[in-house]
């Protein structure tokens, strides 16, 4: 009950009759006007300030008592409401008044101003699907839909999605081509074309076609429920600063209880001292971090970075060394053609060597052979069946298309199987490409060797760009640790203007290397996507996840998960913790000094208690003004803007 009273007296139509009732207030003031009479109330002259004091100061006093009693906490909010009772005691109600109209006003704008750093935050929370068209099989084989509540959907269940319906829940589509908006998860400002064995995840919408899902993933564990808990734990998180002002806050409240009592003592004048208490509060201090960090982490979420903690933030601006895996981070993590290569003495054209081994591999599982097949189809090269397919692991495979053996795979079994050798200016080529850390299949039909195909890892377009713009924000090392070939880390590395390449890690040897870092006392921050990188993500001081591409374990490893395979979101991470740990600093100085001032003025006589809640105030609302400003920095546009030129 009470708790509701206080909600009310603090919406804005009541602080709006509480700021009228002290204008009143300050008409009657002799000194300053006194041209309104004092309105007589039960036989007795009233002052209208009464009115403010009743809602702005009711809702302080008992936040300030609840706090002491069930909290324990001594807050800004005790001093206060002393300085508003002191200031009744000595028969200044038009300042005691205004002291909890301003506070109340202060609270209301500070509040308003959050909510905007936050929404970027609260729209991702309301996207949570309520419903899904759940598809139960009939005894004659038809499906039947039936309209079910999203949260009891089960692993394993299908449902329908429609054009324009959100996702119930994570899944792959077994029926159907549609396109999906996944912008939310992802940053993607295009729908991503999605079709059959394709994954698809809860929240997203579905824009054109028609889809059966498969659930893989029960409601409650989807990725949108994952971002929801990790969002509200980051902002639960205090980051490192924050929790040395709170620190510092709970010795600052008595020490201003004893410099006002001895104000009072040595000047003998208790309106010093109540100013004194009013000017002398923690509450800029106390918002200097907090603010900063919402905003920050409300302006990520809105370009799909999920920022786990307040601390990863604040530690992220300060990395000096950022380290990369190469699979799935620096490239795309998928086998992709590169070139088809004829024999020196081939009649054949690339196409021709290409639809022989597109169709020997069609029946292939292996991602060597699923890449060559995929390569071709996007060419628009015929693929035909192929018969009598066989596979030697590690080696390579064997099929017949249209009555002739094909056969892909590497030259010692070609030898095997009585091809001829390549010619050494073809060895020479592959040597070449597999110097840059391509790998190579070998191609022939029958005994006659026909030329070979080498095939890569592509490093991401973005990636050189990438690296420049960490190296802009203030890294001073950059290294690349793989598990990878060397040959094959020092081509890409080398693509993309990396110089520090470990390679043939394990693990283990990773987090080696990152320690050794640290023990350099500087920050590091690693980027990886699988598995085996998730030591590394947890030792490091900031770990970076390739949530779109990565693991469940990686993602929960890392401390910063990027919803989009966009690497150009790491230095926009970058950026932004630098601006955030600025604005910080910024906003710690600036409630400090106008503190300092404020205690002076006060001190010394030169301000009353009016503009004591003034300057108390205004360095509150500035702070969050200031901190609100980086959820419309313009980072991540400015960012975009430079790699489009």
């Amino acid at each position: 009950m009470i708790k509701k009273i206080n909600d009310l007296l603090n919406t804005l139509p009541f602080i709006i009759i509480a700021g009228a009732s002290c204008a009143v207030s300050f008409f009657m003031i002799p000194e300053f006007f006194g041209f309104l009479p004092y309105p007589v109330l039960f036989g007795a002259m009233f002052d209208p300030a009464w009115i403010a004091v009743i809602i702005c100061g009711t809702p302080l006093v008992y936040l300030a008592i609840s706090r002491v009693i069930k909290q324990r906490f001594i807050s800004s909010a005790l001093l206060i409401s002393m300085a508003m009772v002191a200031a009744i005691a000595i028969n200044e109600l038009f300042a005691a008044g205004e002291v909890a109209f301003i506070m109340a006003l202060g609270g209301f704008l500070e509040d308003k101003t959050l909510n905007k750093a936050r929404k970027g935050i609260n729209k991702l929370l309301s996207l949570k699907p309520l419903q899904g068209r759940k598809l139960t099989q009939n005894a004659d084989g038809s499906f039947m839909e039936e309209m079910v509540e999203a949260d009891g959907l089960k692993i394993g269940e299908t449902v329908r999605v429609l054009p324009g319906e959100a996702i119930p829940a994570d899944g792959i589509i077994i029926k159907g081509n549609t396109s999906v908006d996944q912008s939310f998860l992802t940053g993607e400002s295009l729908p991503a074309e999605k079709g059959g064995g394709d994954e698809v995840f809860a929240g997203t919408i579905n824009c054109f076609g028609t889809a059966d899902i498969k659930i893989t993933k029960s409601p409650e564990n989807s990725t949108l429920q994952k971002m929801v808990r990790l969002v509200k734990e980051a902002e639960n998180n205090k980051a490192p600063t924050q929790k040395i002002v709170d620190k510092f806050a709970q010795w600052l409240v008595p020490l201003v209880l004893l410099m006002a009592i001895a104000t009072y003592v040595i000047t003998g004048e208790i309106v010093r001292a109540v100013v004194l208490l009013i000017v002398f509060c923690p509450c800029a201090l106390a918002l200097a971090t907090p603010t900063s960090i919402i905003a920050a982490i409300g302006q990520a979420a809105k370009h799909g970075v999920l920022i786990k903690s307040g601390e990863a933030l604040e530690n992220m601006g300060k990395i000096g060394a950022v380290t990369f895996d190469k699979t799935g981070t620096l490239t795309y993590g998928k086998l992709i053609v590169s070139d088809i290569v004829p024999a020196q003495n081939s009649k054949l054209s690339p196409d021709e060597i290409l639809a022989l081994a597109a169709s020997a591999e069609s029946g292939s599982e292996h991602p060597l052979g699923k890449a060559i097949v995929k390569f071709a189809e996007e060419r628009g090269v015929a693929v035909q069946g192929s018969e009598d397919f066989v596979m030697t692991v590690g080696k390579g495979i064997k099929a017949r298309v249209n009555n002739e053996i094909i056969l892909c795979g590497n030259t010692s079994f070609l030898n095997e199987n009585s091809v001829a050798k390549p010619d050494k200016r073809d060895i020479g080529k592959m040597a070449e490409l597999q110097s840059r850390g391509k790998a190579v299949t070998a191609i022939a039909k029958g005994s006659t060797y026909l030329g070979f195909a080498a095939l890569s890892d592509a490093y991401r377009q973005d990636a050189g760009l990438m690296i420049k713009k960490l190296a802009d924000t203030g890294v001073r090392k950059i290294a690349l640790l793989t598990g990878d070939h060397k040959k094959t880390a020092e081509y890409i590395a080398s693509q993309i203007g990396l110089e520090d390449v470990r390679a043939e890690l394990l693990p283990a040897d990773k987090v080696r290397h990152i320690k050794e870092i640290q023990a350099e006392d500087i920050k590091v921050c690693m980027v990886g996507d699988g598995v085996n990188d998730a030591p590394a993500l947890k030792t490091a001081d900031v770990g970076i996840a390739m949530a779109c591409m990565g693991s469940d374990i990686a993602i929960e490893a890392a401390d910063i998960a990027l919803m989009s395979d966009d690497v150009l979101k790491i230095p926009y991470v970058k950026a932004l913790s630098n601006a955030t740990v600025f604005s910080i600093k910024i906003n710690i100085f600036l409630s400090m000094f106008i503190n300092a001032v404020a205690i002076y003025l006060s001190i010394m006589g030169m301000i009353g208690p009016v503009a004591g809640a003034l300057f108390h105030n205004i360095g509150s609302v500035l702070i969050v003004l200031n901190a609100s400003r980086l959820y419309d920095k313009k980072v991540y546009k400015k960012l975009y803007r430079e790699k489009s030129l």
